[in-house]
């Protein structure tokens, strides 16, 4: 039997999922599973304009499911495991799923 879920968390598993669902930002999050990444190298990575870039890691950061590190002018990002994500082989464990790389 599981365990219900709070109104709140399931709130943001939705809106976790809705982030997700979006290709660029699904593209940036399995970019970042790989490790931490200052934003040129990321938008290089991934040949995104870095206006639509900073759009996209708002809606991540606003989600909790990255997290952003100052080094000096440069922002690195990263997936915010201490919300409560884990690694597992190829995928992160949202809390409320799992999403696997493949």
């Amino acid at each position: 039997m599981t365990k219900p879920r709070k109104k709140e968390e399931e709130k943001l598993c939705v809106q976790r999922l809705k982030a997700l669902s979006e290709l660029n930002r699904y593209r940036i999050v399995t970019e970042l599973s790989k490790g931490p990444m200052m934003v040129g190298e990321l938008g290089e990575r991934l040949n995104i304009e870095q206006s639509l870039l900073s759009h996209h890691l708002k809606v991540l950061r606003d989600t909790k499911l990255v997290a952003t590190r100052r080094d000096g002018k440069a922002i690195q990002y990263r997936i915010a495991y201490e919300q409560g994500f884990c690694e597992f082989e190829q995928g992160i464990d949202l809390g409320c799923c799992k999403l696997v790389y493949e």
